[in-house]
């Protein structure tokens, strides 16, 4: 690692860490303050606390009727039959994971679920670590099936009892590419990528360019693929995520650093310069259909590298659980064993739970 590149990642790292304790004390603050109601326990939030409790669901507890009414749904009419429908999308969500997590052993969904049983790849397909690997040539389908299964536990419910704020939650993301169709090479999974997580998440309540920073959520995550060399790819990475919306628009924006190995255990010592030191994603939701972006980029003027992403998800005739779910990736870093190579890829499929 050359002096230039050290000196960048010692201030990526104090950088993400003057964030970390700003976020933190920021959103501590704010769920001090927010515990007490928009301006105090005025008409309108014993309204709000009123409306809901006469059509709630059973299985809601005070505390989530408090949140829903501290995120500042408005005023609704007293014949409005359903007291949720002004709320936008990310309070939907919120709202329908507190209502599942209050039950014991609950499991609720993380990342997007899916699979996609079309995933075709318009570039060349990654062989090089294959072909090391084999010690011979190794021809890749360009059509694959790609699905992640990604879920989520809370083992810990307001760590700051006074603040009422703070939960702690585990969380497990499994991506695979499968070459389903290759019976060339007996259909093998050509990449599965595992990552653990552990994450604090806090309820916040200020504003932030016209948005409404909604979440903060810090943790630490491990990434790897299981493999051996020369196949094997890992790293690890603290992170900060901002959750912010402004209605039906959300957007996440999540600066992460790359926690130092050893040069010599190092699988990717330049996974950086290719998945860059943060992602940013945006989300709308209009009716049943959710558009999603996603971006990465190393921030270099030489060798700029990055990737992009869009989603739409779409309601399925005939049910309300399986939605369509159509996905297309530019860039590098799809999967671990991409992370330095470019991929052009569009998927069709279906999507079993989504961000909103």
């Amino acid at each position: 690692m050359t002096g230039n590149s050290f000196s960048f990642v010692v201030g990526a790292g104090r950088t993400f860490i003057a964030i970390l304790g700003v976020g933190t004390v920021l959103a501590m603050w704010a769920g001090s303050s927010a515990a007490q109601g928009p301006g105090g326990l005025n008409e309108d939030f014993d309204a709000c606390l009123m409306r809901i409790l006469k059509s709630a669901e059973d299985d809601l507890t005070v505390g989530q009727i408090r949140k829903v009414c501290e995120a500042g749904i408005s005023e609704a009419s007293d014949e409005q039959e359903d007291v949720f429908s002004e709320e936008n999308a990310l309070e939907r969500r919120a709202r329908q994971e507190g209502s599942s997590v209050v039950n014991l052993w609950t499991i609720t969904p993380h990342k997007q679920n899916y699979i996609l049983p079309g995933a075709y790849n318009f570039s060349t397909p990654h062989e090089k670590p294959w072909d090391e690997a084999a010690g011979k040539d190794v021809d890749l389908n360009n059509i694959e099936v790609k699905f992640q299964v990604s879920f989520k536990f809370m083992l810990w419910e307001d760590i700051f009892k006074k603040r009422k704020n703070g939960d702690l939650y585990l969380a497990y993301t499994q991506l695979a590419m499968w070459q389903l169709y290759n019976r060339d090479i007996s259909s093998p999974f050509r990449e599965t990528n595992y990552e653990p997580e552990a994450f604090l998440a806090f309820d916040t309540a200020w504003n932030i360019f016209g948005f409404k920073n909604r979440f903060f959520v810090f943790g630490i995550s491990h990434q790897s693929n299981g493999r051996e060399e020369p196949l094997s790819r890992s790293w690890n990475r603290i992170y900060a995520n901002f959750i912010m919306n402004r209605g039906n628009l959300v957007l996440s924006v999540k600066p992460w650093f790359r926690i130092p190995e050893d040069a010599e255990d190092d699988d990717n010592p330049d996974i950086e310069d290719y998945l860059g030191y943060g992602e940013l994603r945006a989300l709308y939701r209009t009716g049943d259909n959710t558009f999603g972006m996603m971006l990465r980029n190393n921030l270099k003027s030489d060798n700029n590298r990055g990737a992009v992403q869009f989603d739409w998800s779409f309601p399925l005739p005939g049910t309300d659980r399986i939605k369509g779910y159509v996905q297309y990736f530019n860039g590098y870093g799809e999967c671990l064993l991409d992370y330095n190579a470019s991929t052009s890829r569009l998927g069709m499929g279906f999507l079993l739970t989504d961000f909103l």
